[in-house]
């Protein structure tokens, strides 16, 4: 089965959004929405996002494991940028800060 990506605008998909989620649930596809032509959000399945969030963990974990290794402890509130980092790391792109 192929995975089709498909790009949309924002309206489009508020106006076909049980079309969209079908499509997502049986055909696996995955959605890019547009708002004036510049990408804003991705609609993709469940169970990708889960790979995902879960590659992000596993890479976070892993990175305090070696930080606290060299002594070096991951400063309090630090968590969630890391983690932000792991997530857009296991995805092959980072977005600007």
């Amino acid at each position: 089965m192929t995975i089709m990506t498909h790009t949309i605008s924002a309206l489009k998909a508020r106006q076909n959004l049980g079309d969209i989620l079908n499509r997502i649930a049986l055909r696996r596809d995955q959605f890019i929405i547009e708002r004036d032509g510049r990408p804003m959000a991705a609609v993709i399945p469940i169970e990708q996002f889960e790979r995902i969030h879960e590659a992000a963990r596993a890479l976070l974990s892993d990175a305090m494991a070696k930080s606290r290794a060299r002594g070096r402890a991951v400063p309090a509130g630090s968590e969630e940028t890391l983690a932000d980092e792991a997530k857009h790391s296991s995805r092959g792109k980072r977005r600007p800060a």
